[in-house]
């Protein structure tokens, strides 16, 4: 039996189509994320969460790495507390790497060769996301970038900002 979400599908919806409108697709069952990782060639693998400023520094670095002149050949998403069993089979594939999310994760023939768990990521804007997935990206991959126009990436901006939110200090309240 599928493990349950833990978070509202539609709450997450814009985090999600923040990704999809770059072309990376929804990785929904383990058996997507199977099917995904046996084809040959590169692909990413962004573990996409609502976890706060480290998930908001990793979509727009992953949408603006995208924008590259060399990009993975397959590109897809899961999406930590809703689909569960997929992020579950997606770090598994991970060998070696402790759970994170965000996390983003480049393969080559199913190998896992290029990782940014949350712990990197959380120290980083979306442009050193960007930089350091570009750079993975020219060493690896070979299929010819960008995913999508810039045009259609700058159409489909969202708020781009940390997911976190802190209640105001009240010193009142004891």
């Amino acid at each position: 039996m599928p493990l349950p979400p833990l978070y509202d599908p539609e709450a997450v919806r814009p985090m999600r189509e923040e990704l999809e409108d770059c072309a990376v697709g929804a990785l929904k069952t383990p058996e997507a994320v199977d099917e995904m990782l046996s084809r040959p060639g590169t692909a990413l693998v962004v573990v996409n969460s609502v976890c706060g400023c480290a998930a908001g520094s990793a979509r727009p670095g992953v949408t603006r790495a995208l924008q590259n002149p060399r990009i993975p050949d397959h590109l897809g998403t899961v999406f930590a507390g809703v689909d569960r069993d997929a992020t579950e089979r997606a770090r598994e594939r991970m060998t070696g790497i402790p759970p994170s999310s965000p996390a983003v994760a480049l393969f080559r023939d199913g190998e896992l060769v290029h990782m940014l768990e949350r712990r990197h990521i959380e120290r980083m804007t979306p442009d050193m996301v960007a930089g350091n997935l570009t750079a993975a990206f020219d060493a690896v991959c070979e299929r010819e970038g960008p995913s999508v126009p810039p045009e259609v990436l700058e159409q489909s901006a969202r708020e781009r900002v940390c997911g976190s939110s802190v209640p105001l200090f009240n010193p009142t309240f004891r």
